[in-house]
């Protein structure tokens, strides 16, 4: 219960610092934002979830004794930049979807320019937070905001959805499908893996240990996804089920079957588990979490 604890403080933080970074913060100054704009910022940010990426912000920065406020900004930072890569791709030039976590999605709760114009401004958003946050030093501001650009950008987040988008048409090999998903979906999580070592100005070591931690999660979120799309109902997910095999897109799961994508999720869990060994039992929340990520069902 430890974990399930730990996941849904750290959803409920997470969930007033956004309300705190997408209402009274936007609204300060001079300058006008417009309120259909912000009001679908906040519709596609504000819808609950697991909260996962900025929860291992928190827990990583928390092993490496890291200031936890500066923390917080960073995992804000991070939850802006998913939430935004949501609301593009559920548009219908990407992945056409009606429903996230179980209501509609901003392009069919206000309109495709609003949501575009949405997601826009949540990813610009994220910058700004942590540029903004007097309590990093600098070179460490500079350090995450370069880290985070790279990893949401042509080679880690958004290069994965291009990647994506081409293999409807021209499936990729297995390699290929390796190289999509670490970096559509692996890169966020090795950024957030890897942010709290950078926080604590830890050694270059502890900072590729964490990486490649985030590395083997990703990898194994991917992994469940997938296998969730071809075993879970939409009930279970709050979204359309089956649409890779629909799109005709190959994913792992679904190119080596269900009981090869568990054995595979295992290895990765036991992966994640060798990587903390050194930590002993102040890493035992990261290992739950590897776990939680391989066997999650929602």
């Amino acid at each position: 219960m430890v974990f399930a604890e730990r996941l849904a403080a750290a959803a409920d933080r997470i969930e007033t610092s956004l309300d705190g970074a997408l209402g009274e913060r936007l609204r300060a100054g001079e300058i006008a934002r417009p309120e259909r704009l912000m009001a679908a910022m906040r519709h596609g940010a504000l819808a609950g979830g697991k909260r996962l990426r900025p929860f291992l912000v928190l827990e990583s920065a928390a092993l490496f004794g890291a200031d936890a406020e500066d923390a917080l900004v960073v995992a804000t930072a991070l939850e802006c930049i998913h939430c935004y890569s949501l609301i593009h791709d559920d548009l219908p030039a990407m992945d056409d979807d009606d429903m996230r976590r179980g209501r509609p999605t901003v392009h069919r709760a206000y309109d495709e320019a609003t949501a575009i114009l949405a997601g826009d401004a949540l990813l610009t958003l994220a910058f700004d937070l942590i540029a903004s946050d007097g309590g990093m030093a600098p070179a460490v501001r500079a350090e995450l905001i370069a880290m985070l650009a790279r990893a949401a950008g042509p080679g880690g987040m958004v290069g994965g959805q291009m990647f994506d988008l081409a293999a409807e048409k021209t499936p990729p090999d297995e390699a290929g499908i390796v190289r999509l998903q670490a970096m559509k979906t692996g890169a966020l999580i090795r950024f957030a893996c890897e942010a709290g070592p950078v926080l604590a100005q830890a050694s270059p070591a502890e900072r590729e240990r964490m990486a490649a931690f985030g590395a083997a999660i990703g990898l194994a979120f991917q992994l469940a996804d997938d296998l969730l799309d071809i075993t879970a109902t939409a009930s279970d997910l709050g979204k359309a089920t089956g649409k890779d095999a629909a799109a005709g897109k190959a994913t792992l799961a679904g190119l080596h079957g269900a009981d090869w994508a568990r054995r595979q999720l295992d290895g990765l869990v036991a992966e994640a588990n060798a990587l903390l060994a050194d930590y002993g039992v102040e890493g035992d929340i990261l290992r739950a979490a590897a776990l939680f990520v391989a066997e999650r069902r929602s």
